[in-house]
């Protein structure tokens, strides 16, 4: 699999949540950790931006602040790109709980020869679940200086990798990975999902026990 960096980006306002996303707790397990924890298989060089690296040094990797004043999911970007160690980089929203490994590792394997590799599911792009290279830099602050916000606005300078719903369905059906939690009563639903899931998790387990005694 070709290197890569993880990127975790993890400075959003949080306003419809009333909480600090990159504090969210869902049934009692810190959710960043959680994300950390999952996606340190892929790399040896992951790490968070934020700018209050004080509140997250319990996760025990590196904190990158934003590397330009005005936040935003595109300053994000560009601040993860200028601080990896590797010519691309993976990058997710600190709030998905629903990470799905087989499907980044598909994607990290259609990286090389793009400089963004993003799912598209009918028009909605995820651009917090997808895949820039370090050559997006430049693009990213011609965005910028023109004052164009949106993640999407530089895509026309650069070559990108759409993946498509057949390609997501592959691995993910039910498009769980694009979870995000932006209000309480989504913090609720995930909580539901996640206890389902661990549910199935120890049912599954406890047929193969009994199986095999």
């Amino acid at each position: 699999m070709p290197d890569i960096s993880v990127v975790v980006l993890a400075g959003g306002k949080s306003r419809r949540l009333g909480t600090d996303k990159a504090l969210l707790r869902i049934r009692g397990e810190w959710l960043l950790q959680r994300i950390v924890n999952q996606l340190a298989v892929l790399t040896d060089d992951l790490f968070v931006v934020a700018n209050e690296s004080e509140k997250l040094r319990a996760l025990g990797v590196r904190i990158v602040p934003d590397a330009r004043a005005g936040g935003g999911s595109l300053i994000g970007i560009l601040s993860g790109l200028q601080a990896m160690r590797y010519e691309r980089g993976l990058f997710v929203a600190c709030d998905m709980p629903f990470l799905n490994l087989e499907l980044l590792r598909y994607m990290i394997l259609l990286s090389p020869g793009f400089d963004v590799v993003i799912p598209r599911i009918g028009d909605e792009l995820e651009p917090l679940h997808a895949i820039y290279d370090k050559s997006c830099v430049s693009p990213i602050v011609q965005a910028l200086d023109r004052k164009a916000w949106r993640v999407i606005h530089f895509f026309a300078m650069v070559r990108v990798r759409y993946v498509d719903q057949p390609e997501i369905e592959a691995f993910d059906p039910q498009h769980r990975s694009f979870v995000n939690i932006n209000t309480p009563a989504d913090l609720e639903e995930a909580a539901c999902l996640l206890e389902q899931a661990e549910s199935h998790v120890r049912r599954k387990a406890s047929k193969s026990s009994t199986a095999g005694r």
